[in-house]
């Protein structure tokens, strides 16, 4: 009989190729991990994996048990599910995937394809108007949980802040803006929608990072264009505005598969929606 926990391990290895990765995901240190791998290889009679410079690499005999060890895993993964059903429990184990902003507020750091792979049973994500969004695959539930704004981020005491009403956007035309990385959809989805606007922006500094470009705007280097969350969260102070007209929004949906959920994610599913509800509330 092969130990479950001694087949993950290797899985583990496997799917990173490093001993270190693989006991950092698993949640041990890598002499752990390894003294369970040398067991492993004791019960299997067999060389399991070579060590390099770079990791970590299967054997043949490696690849073998490996591959059966995650039919093994799925199908008590599955078992385990299955009985939490039959007793009507919501506990167990459940798999979730989120982005970085919302998992800094509610969840540790996942995306649709995750969810309709079976990687993940929930997962957290996010679109940001203006843009068009793609459709889920079947048997994918697409849930909003929270609409925000998008507001413009100055340093504190910068003109553009001054004032209680909302600022037109017109005026950000020619102002220093702080801005994601040119493949980060929404800088593409602002910038396209400011630049209709008649307020082309002069990108001054690039960061793929919301913490940068806040502590950026922070330091008076530019100005930036970010979601009502991350400026609410920022490390450094800011200065916070309304922008108008108020049509730059992101949403936060949780992603599931709707009835087929198991009880464990119907459960997070409800905490979810009460706790963005609470959010949204202020």
């Amino acid at each position: 009989m092969y130990d479950p926990t001694r087949l993950a391990a290797l899985v583990a290895v496997a799917e990173t190729g490093s001993i270190t990765r693989a006991a950092a995901h698993l949640g041990y240190t890598a002499p752990a991990l390894s003294q369970q791998l040398a067991k492993l290889e004791r019960e299997a009679g067999a060389t399991l994996l070579v060590r390099h410079h770079r990791g970590a690499r299967l054997t043949a005999a490696g690849e073998l048990l490996a591959g059966r060890a995650r039919r093994v895993l799925d199908e008590l993964d599955q078992a385990r599910h299955e009985l939490a059903q039959l007793a009507g429990l919501s506990g167990g184990r459940l798999r979730v995937g989120t982005f970085t902003t919302a998992g800094v507020h509610l969840l540790p750091p996942g995306g649709i394809a995750a969810v309709t792979a079976g990687e993940v049973d929930l997962a957290l994500t996010h679109t940001y108007e203006p843009a068009v969004a793609d459709p889920p695959p079947p048997g994918v539930t697409v849930e909003p949980l929270l609409v925000e704004e998008l507001v413009l981020a100055t340093a504190v005491g910068h003109r553009l802040s001054e004032g209680s009403g909302r600022l037109p956007v017109a005026e950000l035309a020619g102002r220093p803006l702080i801005s994601s990385a040119p493949a980060h959809p929404p800088r593409r989805g602002v910038e396209s929608a400011l630049a209709a606007a008649g307020a082309t922006p002069a990108v001054v500094c690039e960061s793929p990072g919301y913490a940068l470009v806040c502590a950026l705007v922070s330091a008076g280097l530019g100005v930036a264009v970010v979601p009502e969350m991350v400026a609410s969260l920022s490390a450094t102070p800011l200065a916070v505005r309304r922008l108008e007209p108020a049509e730059f929004r992101r949403t936060i949906s949780v992603v599931h598969r709707g009835d087929r959920a198991t009880a464990a994610a119907a459960t997070l599913l409800a905490l979810l929606r009460s706790g963005f509800g609470r959010a949204a509330a202020p």
